[in-house]
């Protein structure tokens, strides 16, 4: 990533991930890549779901994990997650989880930070986030992370697999989020098109896991930072047509004040 990328992950203090990247793959299947890019047509279409994210960074031989659970409204093209920040070193609790709402356009986060009153939300523009809210949050947007699909090139099949009971195609390949930005929905070009300028290494290898329905199931992303450090970040799927409520704040609702960046997990 870039310094205007690496400087906005530091700046909201939240993520990480790193574990080994390939897109290497198996016997190939002739509508792999196609597959893939009509994964974010295939959420919008099914509606709904519940979702689970976690991001990890190792260094040093110490490793970060961000996980998070909620639901996402691919119709409405709005989430609801709850962020749960790494423990400090005796294992107790260092931060409140995180409530954070997700929309292609901005980011909006409760219990984030010092000096930001507990009834109030912080609000990012995703088109001014270097990663375009990639990995920023600790969460990629569920929807995000699909619609970088659509600049994926050389997808490999590996196979069947079952993931919680359910049959599934596994997928490798690689993505390059600037062909990504230039295919993506109207909704989501702005957040991608920043990401696009904003990462000075666009490839992103992933592996994806679709249902008979072409459903994603699981998609893991492993994003590169100039220091060749990677940000693996995956969200799975489930629950498809669930109900999901998601209510941004009012106006009024919105921290205008300083906002004051709660302490980077040192890796």
């Amino acid at each position: 990533m870039g310094q205007r990328a690496g400087a906005a992950a530091a700046a909201t203090a939240l993520v990480f991930g790193l574990a080994g990247c390939s897109g290497s793959g198996q016997a190939a299947e002739p509508d792999g890549a196609e597959t893939m890019r009509r994964a974010s047509d295939v959420l919008v279409r099914y509606g709904s779901s519940q979702v689970v994210t976690s991001m990890e960074m190792a260094s040093g031989g110490t490793k970060v994990s961000i996980t998070g659970t909620g639901g996402y409204d691919f119709a409405r093209r709005r989430g609801s997650v709850e962020v749960t920040l790494p423990a400090d070193a005796a294992g107790e609790p260092e931060h409140q989880p995180i409530t954070e709402l997700l929309t292609p356009a901005a980011l909006y986060m409760k219990n984030r930070g010092e000096g930001v009153p507990a009834d109030k939300w912080v609000r990012l523009d995703t088109a001014r986030l270097a990663d375009g809210n990639l990995v920023t949050g600790g969460v990629t947007d569920p929807l995000a992370a699909a619609e970088l699909l659509r600049g994926a090139r050389g997808v490999t099949y590996a196979g069947e697999e079952t993931i919680a009971g359910v049959r599934v195609r596994h997928y490798r390949g690689v993505t390059d989020i600037v062909r990504a930005a230039e295919a993506a929905s109207a909704a989501s070009r702005g957040s991608l098109g920043a990401a696009a300028k904003g990462f000075s290494v666009t490839r992103v290898p992933f592996e994806a896991y679709v249902d008979e329905q072409g459903r994603l199931r699981r998609l893991r992303q492993c994003f590169t930072f100039t220091d060749n450090a990677e940000v693996v970040s995956v969200v799975s799927f489930h629950g498809f047509g669930s109900p999901v409520s998601v209510v941004l704040p009012e106006a009024g609702d919105i921290y205008r004040g300083k906002i004051v960046s709660a302490p980077t997990p040192q890796a």
